[in-house]
């Protein structure tokens, strides 16, 4: 869809088909990186926030959970979460109804589904969730340990090669003076 980013379109089936919120965050990142002067910045971070606290409440860390959806209620900024097709007020209320739950009643994990008001954005996710074989809006697959504990089970060695380079880098400059 040419209004909408290609990455927030696959955050949006990542979110409500297959229910993988460290995938959410990972594409939703990714496309915030690349693209820092956008001035829809800070509602993309909201949208990473969203994710990652949902991820944390799906696996029982409250903490987390909380943190990170305060942090997405005041990023989200009603004009662009608005011109990414979603509801601002609700979206807002979503969200504060959500971590108040968790933090008052501990809160067992609940899917939610994000308040798309975009007919042509929700015909979209349908149509290609459909096209991968996937359920819009499916429950989360509870019994998927692959999927809850996503960020344990993924290969890192990439990021451990990059830290260890950085690292030496450092030390090398720490050395030559």
């Amino acid at each position: 869809m040419e209004q909408y980013p290609e990455a927030y379109t696959n955050y949006l089936l990542y979110f409500h088909a297959h229910r993988d919120y460290f995938e959410c965050h990972e594409v939703m990142e990714e496309f915030w990186k690349e693209h820092p002067g956008d001035e829809r910045s800070r509602t993309y971070v909201a949208l990473i926030q969203i994710a990652v606290g949902m991820y944390h409440i799906r696996r029982g860390n409250r903490t987390g959970a909380v943190k990170m959806l305060q942090s997405a209620e005041k990023n989200a900024q009603a004009a662009h979460v608005s011109s990414l097709g979603l509801d601002a007020v609700k979206l807002q209320e979503l969200i504060n109804q959500t971590w108040n739950q968790i933090e008052r009643d501990g809160y067992r994990y609940e899917d939610i589904n994000l308040p798309i008001t975009d007919p042509k954005l929700i015909a979209c996710c349908l149509e290609e969730s459909t096209r991968r074989g996937l359920t819009w809006q499916a429950p989360s697959p509870m019994a998927d340990e692959l999927l809850i504990q996503k960020h344990t089970r993924r290969d890192r060695s990439d990021v451990i090669e990059e830290r260890a380079r950085q690292q030496q880098i450092r030390k090398e400059k720490g050395g030559a003076r």
